[in-house]
C-alpha cells in the first residue's frame, strides 16, 4: 500500500501517472527505466514484437524469392487475425493455470514461459518449411507448402497469445510511478523487436547467401535465428516476479469446472466494463482515437514511393530515420505522461498526431524533395508515438479488475485494430477522389470525432472516475 496522503478532488480529476508532489527530476526520470519491473517488462516488449515481422514482411519476402504468386501472399495477411480476434481466448488466461508452470512461478509468469518457449518451437518449425516448396503443374510458379501455413498461424496465434498475458503483466505489475517509463520503454523495445525480425532476419539471409549456405537453407537458418532472439523473453520471464494479487483460482471440478470459469471469466469481464457509466463511448473513443493515424499511415509507403521516391530512399528514411524518431517519441510520451493529467495527455497526443499528417500534404505538393521527406517522417512517428504511449496509458487504466485484465484489455486492443485494418481499409478509395494532398488533410478531420468523445467522456467525469478507482 502506498504511504501517500489520499488524492484531493483535483489530483483525481487530473488522473497523473505520477505520485503527486514535487516535479520529478531529470535524473528520477532516467532512473525509473533502471527498476526491475521496467526493465522486465522492457524486455517483454522486446519478445512481444519480435514475431509479428516473421508472418507478415519477413513471410512475405521470403516467398516473393521462391516466386510464390502474389495473390497467394496477399492471402496470407489472414494470417494475422488472430491478433484481432485474441479477446476470444483471453479468458483463458484469466481464469486458468498452466500445469506445473504456474505452480511454480505463478499464473502470469507460468503462462508467459508456456507460451514463450511454445513460439519459439514454432519459429523453429516455420523456418523449416522452406524445403516444401514445389513448382505448380505449369513449372512457373512455386506452391506454398501446408507446413508453411500451419506454421505462420501457429506463430501468430502463440505470439497473440503472448501479447494477451505480457500486456495483463504490466497493467499488474507496474506502480502509478513505473507505468509511464514502462509503457514508453515496451513501445521502443517491441519496434526494436519488429526491426529485428524483419530487417534484421531479412539481412541475415542475405549474409548467408553471400557466405556459401546452401540456398534451401538460408532461410531455416534465419527463423532459427529468430528462434533463438526468444532467449531474451524467456530469461525476463524467469527472472521477473509474480504481480502481488495476481488471480489464482481452485481447481476442483476438473475439466467441466475449468470450462466453467473460462466462460464465468468471460462473462464477468465484459459483463463488468459494459455496466460502467458510459461504456458504449467509451468503446467508440478506444476505436477512433487513432484513426487518424491509422488512415495516414496505411498509405504511407505508397504516397511515398507514388511520388517519385525509390525503394531505397524509403527505406532508408521511412525505417531508418522513422524508427529513430519513433523511440524517441516513445520516451518523450513517457515524460509527458509522468507529469501531466491523462486527459491533458489524451488532448496533446491526440492533436499532435493529427496535425502531422498535414506535413505529408506539403510534401505532396513539393514533390520527391528528400530532406522535406525526413521532416515529415520525424513529425510523424515522433507524434504517432507520443500518441501510442499516452493510448496505451489510458488503456491500462481502464483494466482495473485483477481477475478480467487480459480478458479486458484484449478486447480493447481489438477494438484498436477495427480502427487500424476495418476502418482504415477505404483509404485509397478516399485518394482516387481527393488525389494526395487532400487525403491527408481528409485524414486529419477523420480524428474530429476521437476528440469530440473525448470532450464529452472529460466533460461528464469519466477521467475523475478513473482517478478515484486509482
Amino acid at each position: 500500500m502506498s504511504s501517500r496522503p489520499p488524492p484531493t478532488e483535483q489530483d483525481m480529476s487530473e488522473n497523473t501517472l505520477e505520485a503527486p508532489g514535487a516535479p520529478a527530476s531529470m535524473l528520477d526520470a532516467v532512473k525509473v527505466y533502471l527498476r526491475p519491473s521496467v526493465l522486465v517488462v522492457i524486455l517483454l516488449g522486446f519478445s512481444s514484437g519480435l514475431p509479428l515481422a516473421l508472418t507478415g514482411t519477413t513471410l512475405a519476402v521470403w516467398m516473393t524469392e521462391r516466386k510464390v504468386d502474389i495473390a497467394t501472399i496477399g492471402l496470407f495477411h489472414l494470417v494475422g487475425l488472430p491478433y484481432t480476434l485474441k479477446f476470444l481466448w483471453a479468458p483463458l488466461v484469466d481464469a486458468l493455470d498452466v500445469p506445473l508452470l504456474s505452480r511454480w512461478l505463478g499464473r502470469r509468469r507460468g503462462w508467459l514461459l508456456a507460451t514463450q518457449l511454445l513460439l519459439a518451437a514454432a519459429i523453429l518449425y516455420l523456418g523449416f518449411q522452406d524445403l516444401g516448396f514445389a513448382p505448380s503443374a505449369d513449372g512457373t510458379r512455386m506452391a506454398a507448402p501446408f507446413g508453411l501455413i500451419v506454421g505462420a498461424v501457429l506463430v501468430a496465434f502463440l505470439s497473440a497469445t503472448q501479447d494477451i498475458v505480457v500486456d495483463a503483466y504490466r497493467v499488474e505489475k507496474l506502480d502509478t510511478s513505473e507505468q509511464a517509463a514502462g509503457m514508453a520503454g515496451y513501445v521502443a523495445a517491441y519496434r526494436i523487436g519488429m526491426l529485428v525480425s524483419g530487417a534484421g532476419i531479412i539481412a541475415l539471409v542475405a549474409w548467408f547467401e553471400f557466405k556459401g549456405l546452401p540456398h534451401a537453407q538460408v532461410w531455416a537458418w534465419g527463423y532459427g535465428v529468430a528462434a533463438a532472439c526468444m532467449a531474451l523473453g524467456i530469461f525476463a520471464t524467469l527472472i521477473a516476479r509474480e504481480p502481488d494479487g495476481a488471480p489464482r483460482v481452485a481447481h476442483e471440478g476438473g475439466a467441466l469446472g475449468a470450462l466453467k470459469r473460462v466462460f464465468t471469466t468471460a462473462f464477468g469481464a465484459f459483463s463488468e466494463f459494459l455496466t460502467r457509466s458510459h461504456a458504449f463511448a467509451i468503446l467508440a473513443f478506444v476505436t477512433l482515437y487513432k484513426f487518424s493515424d491509422a488512415l495516414a499511415g496505411g498509405l504511407t509507403a505508397s504516397f511515398v514511393i507514388s511520388i517519385g521516391f525509390d525503394k531505397a530512399t524509403y527505406a532508408a528514411i521511412v525505417k531508418g530515420v522513422g524508427l529513430l524518431a519513433a523511440l524517441a517519441g516513445g520516451f518523450a510520451g513517457g515524460m509527458l505522461a509522468r507529469g501531466r493529467s491523462l486527459v491533458t495527455c489524451l488532448w496533446i497526443g491526440g492533436v499532435l498526431q493529427m496535425a502531422s499528417n498535414l506535413a505529408f500534404s506539403v510534401q505532396a505538393m513539393i514533390g520527391p524533395d528528400v530532406g522535406f521527406l525526413t521532416f515529415a517522417m520525424i513529425v510523424e512517428n515522433f507524434t504517432g508515438a507520443i500518441g501510442t504511449v499516452i493510448f496505451v496509458a489510458y488503456l491500462s487504466s481502464l483494466c482495473g479488475a485483477r481477475a478480467h485484465t487480459a480478458t479486458q484489455y484484449a478486447l480493447l486492443t481489438a477494438l484498436t485494430a477495427v480502427g487500424r485494418t476495418v476502418l482504415a481499409s477505404g483509404g485509397g478509395y478516399i485518394y482516387d477522389v481527393t488525389g494526395w494532398a487532400w487525403f491527408f488533410v481528409v485524414t486529419v478531420i477523420a480524428g474530429l470525432p476521437g476528440l469530440a468523445l473525448l470532450g464529452w467522456l472529460q466533460a461528464r467525469g469519466h477521467f475523475r472516475e478513473l482517478g478515484a478507482k486509482g
